[in-house]
């Protein structure tokens, strides 16, 4: 069973606090997957993560476009969700083996109970949690969301999270994603993954 879900708004590491050396030694060879819907910042979060840990970052829909030349509304077009998700479990699969790596996946690949499971056993999985006011802000900057081309993309998007909330609740660790710089998220996954692995989260390089 999954670990329960955990929202922390954690202070910033202080001096004195394990290396990340220590963090990664605790994390091993596991990936941290953060999942999420789409517009709650799993790239973006996740890019910075990496960075900080010194650990390499990986987008799934990224992996899947360049393994398909197409992107992902192409795919969709073309093929179908099915085909889509049927290969995204698959290349989920492959990278999980890749850890320790900062891993995000689309925002539907969570919904899959084998990836649930293979990412509890190979990875550390942290869902990032928007409310509905902030994904809609967000989403409304771009077009190329194959779910949300509808006649009415709010209800759809109500409807994708009334559908996924439950099921990203099973996440090992749960961060509230907001309007917030990117950096202070980071450190909030940072704390609770410490928690996780029994540490104090490491330090930030300057902190007094």
């Amino acid at each position: 069973m999954p670990d329960a879900a955990l929202d922390t708004n954690a202070a910033p590491a202080s001096a004195g606090a394990p290396a990340v050396t220590d963090f990664l030694a605790a994390l091993g060879k596991r990936s941290i997957v953060l999942v999420g819907i789409m517009g709650a910042g799993k790239s973006s979060v996740g890019k910075r993560l990496s960075a900080r840990l010194g650990i390499p970052f990986v987008d799934a829909d990224t992996e899947i476009e360049e393994a398909h030349r197409m992107s992902i509304p192409e795919i969709f077009a073309k093929y179908g969700e099915p085909y889509f998700r049927s290969g995204e479990a698959r290349v989920i699969a492959r990278l999980l083996d890749g850890g320790p790596q900062v891993l995000a996946t689309g925002g539907g690949a969570f919904m899959n109970a084998d990836t649930r499971a293979l990412v509890a056993q190979k990875g550390v999985s942290v869902w990032l949690k928007a409310d509905f006011d902030t994904l809609l802000k967000r989403i409304r900057r771009r077009n190329d969301r194959p779910l949300l081309k509808t006649e009415d993309p709010a209800a759809t998007l109500k409807a994708l999270i009334d559908e996924r909330y439950p099921v990203y609740a099973e996440a090992a660790l749960t961060v509230q994603s907001r309007e917030i710089a990117h950096e202070a998220i980071v450190e909030e996954i940072i704390s609770g993954l410490s928690d996780k692995l029994d540490l104090s989260p490491p330090a930030r390089e300057g902190a007094p």
